[in-house]
Order: structure tokens, then sequence, then C-alpha cells
């Protein structure tokens, strides 16, 4: 599908084992998805405009393009996407950070948004929307909908790990917004869990297993 990117890379599927383990440590599990994120970021912005800016070197002053951090916001969905955060900031510190809350309803798993909170500029930004998990897919489509009501134009969306049902039903609703994928993975259970998967990211995340 245009506008999928399944970011096949030994370095990413190797961390992507370390999450999966179902004896890795909250704390484990948290840095490797910043890993992971920052990766993804590194290819989400290949194509992002640069500006040229005079820099001076020890010997001479030269010509370099540069990013403008102010026109890129992160968006991580909560709570998980929060874990995904670290990572694409460590590459541009200066960026904003917006966030939107999203739950999925026990039983019937539609998502709702609980909470959202964006830079005053989001409009005219690249939004890099943030969620360790596409599942079902309701949480990434019900916020690319909140964004693109607000107005805005260019969005992208991260995740670490992907059913081929969520894939399917968010490129069909937005084909126009590009996908970055750590791994896609086999199905969805009849709870709408990935499988394999790595059970529940949030949980994992912030250690609330029961």
């Amino acid at each position: 599908m245009e506008n999928v990117h399944v970011l096949n890379h030994p370095l990413i599927s190797h961390k992507i084992a370390q999450l999966r383990d179902v004896a890795t440590k909250p704390a484990q599990f948290r840095l490797i998805i910043s890993e992971i994120a920052r990766l993804e970021a590194y290819e989400a912005l290949r194509d992002q405009p640069t500006h040229t800016i005079n820099v001076e070197t020890p010997l001479e002053v030269t010509p370099q393009e540069v990013l403008d951090e102010a026109n890129i916001c992160f968006v991580p969905i909560l709570r998980a996407g929060l874990s995904m955060s670290d990572g694409v900031s460590s590459l541009l510190p200066n960026a904003p950070i917006g966030h939107i809350g999203m739950y999925r309803e026990n039983g019937t798993h539609i998502a709702h948004e609980y909470y959202s909170r964006f830079p005053d500029r989001v409009t005219e930004m690249s939004v890099l929307l943030l969620d360790p998990m596409l599942a079902t897919g309701g949480s990434a489509i019900d916020a690319v909908r909140n964004l693109r009501n607000r107005g805005v134009k260019d969005i992208r969306f991260l995740c670490i790990i992907a059913a081929p049902e969520g894939v399917k039903r968010f490129h069909e609703e937005f084909p126009d917004v590009p996908l970055y994928i750590a791994a896609l993975d086999r199905q969805l259970n009849e709870n709408d869990y990935i499988l394999p998967g790595l059970g529940d990211a949030g949980d994992r995340v912030f250690g609330t297993l029961l």
C-alpha cells in the first residue's frame, strides 16, 4: 500500500525481539521503545524541507542545510505514546510537543478522546503522531481526524507494532497520511490484541500490569 512504510532493518528487528520478550522489565522496555522511535523519526523526516544557514567551522564559513525545529511537532497519543517522545525529541530537542489522550472502551474497543493540547501554530507544522501499537486502528484514526479537524495538513503516523487489520483500516481512511511501522505482525486475536505482539504497551511501559 502506498504511504505504508515497514522499516525492515536488522537493528530494528534486534530491538523488537527484546520488546516482545515477556522478561523485559519496564525500564529497559521504555529505553528500547525510545531507541526504535528515534530510528523511525529518522525515516519519517527524510523529506522534511530544510533551509540554508552559514556555519563557521575552525577553518572557514560554509553553507549548511538545517531543519526548522519550530515547524515540526511531536504528538504522542497518551499514555503509551509518551514512551516514544524521548526518542524523537533527542533528535530535535527544540521541536514542540503536543498531546492527545485516547482510551479504548471495554467491550466495544471504541476509542474516545479525553484530552488534547497542541501548539498554537500546529496547523502550520509537520506533525509526527506517535503510538507504539496500531491494533484496530481506532485510536490512530480518531487522533488523525482530531488533527485534521483543527486544520493540520501534514501528518505522519509512527508506530512500533501494527496488525494488518489496523493498517488496512487506517490506510483506507487516510491514504494520504504516511504510516511508519517497525514491525507488521500477523493478526488480531478475539480481544483485538496484536499477535504475536508484545502485550499491552502502556502497561509494560509504566509497570501497571495486573
